[in-house]
């Protein structure tokens, strides 16, 4: 049943696909995961996230991820690594080509909105983010 949800999602997501340039506006900013639907159809739901996701296009389709940690004051802790990533419009897609000092990897970007982010991994993993929203413990 779990295999059977997964591969309607995937249908449904990819025979109602928009066109991807739509999607680049509204990479940048924080992102944080909600859930992460996973190949084999379990959805592992994010109640409370340490980490925020940075997302930044620098020039044309370039930019860099990164990993931070929000602060009560506001600010960021930053990690220090840096996901370079270039962007490529293929075959109705956005892709995206990470490139580090240890690895290399695709993701495909399956919405991005100002209200979600779905990306997709070579394993078959949906990552869904919302936009981050500072905790005020005002």
């Amino acid at each position: 049943m779990k295999r059977l949800l997964l591969f309607l999602v995937i249908l449904i997501t990819y025979s109602c696909k928009e066109n991807p340039e739509k999607f680049i506006p509204h990479l940048n900013g924080y992102w944080e995961i909600e859930k992460v639907i996973l190949a084999s159809g379990d959805v592992h739901d994010y109640k409370y996230n340490p980490l925020v996701d940075y997302f930044k296009l620098t020039d044309s389709l370039k930019g860099f991820r990164k990993k931070l940690k929000p602060l009560p004051d506001g600010t960021f802790e930053d990690s220090k690594d840096t996901e370079e990533f270039n962007m490529k419009i293929e075959q109705d897609s956005l892709n995206i080509y990470y490139k580090t000092k240890f690895s290399n990897w695709k993701e495909t970007i399956l919405l991005a909105s100002e209200n979600q982010l779905k990306i997709i991994n070579a394993n078959k993993n949906i990552y869904v983010y919302k936009p981050y929203k500072p905790i005020n413990i005002n």
